[in-house]
């Protein structure tokens, strides 16, 4: 069920100052732990080897990890993170205890297959929009997707892929349309100009 693992330990000077300290040692990044029984629990996680992982592992964000905590480890997903404005950097995490028995509700990335040869742009001239990136699931934790694939081959000029149509893994869940809130996708629009081109056309003959 984990496919990350992270070290980090309890931290105990709290507040703003002693945030910014971790920071500037460029060696952990101020996060909580919360969720579950137990109380939550801010902790100082290690920098270099997470920096690494979410340079090049999309799922990270999706997936379940393994907080080895002053030795005690713990099962989490990621929350939320808060970057700096500008510069590359971290500065705050927090993550959600999981266990296998409670589902948990995660944001999953939409993965768009087959663009390059979608009918509504090889053969009818017109052009992919993505309305939606990314979508919330929820799901027991060993069943979490790390992604969502959306074959684009058979979308034509005009069609949207709603939510509801999307073929999700068993156990998995949209948690908007358990509200009744069905969105588009992705979609096939006429290129700008498109119609006015075809009329000016139609027009010369």
């Amino acid at each position: 069920m984990t496919q990350f693992k992270f070290e980090a330990t309890a931290r105990n000077d709290l507040g703003k100052g002693a945030s910014r300290r971790l920071r500037r040692e460029n060696k952990y990044i101020p996060a909580i732990v919360y969720g579950g029984e137990e109380a939550p629990q801010s902790i100082a996680l290690e920098q270099r080897e997470f920096y690494r992982v979410l340079a090049i592992e999309e799922s990270v964000y999706s997936s379940v990890l393994l907080l080895n905590i002053d030795g005690k480890e713990q099962q989490v997903v990621i929350k939320d993170m808060q970057r700096h404005p500008f510069k590359p950097t971290v500065m705050h995490m927090d993550f959600q205890r999981v266990d296998a028995t409670h589902t948990v509700s995660i944001l999953v990335p939409f993965h768009f297959l087959n663009e390059e040869t979608c009918v509504g742009v090889k053969q009818q001239g017109g052009m992919i929009q993505h309305l939606l990136n990314e979508v919330e699931v929820t799901a027991l934790p060993q069943n979490l997707p790390a992604s969502i694939d959306i074959d684009v081959a058979e979308l034509k000029e005009g069609e949207t892929i709603h939510l509801s149509d999307l073929k999700l893994p068993e156990g998995v869940s949209i948690t908007a349309l358990a509200h009744g809130g069905d969105t588009g996708v992705v979609s096939v629009h006429a290129k700008k100009g498109g119609a006015q081109e075809a009329e000016g056309e139609e027009a010369a003959e």
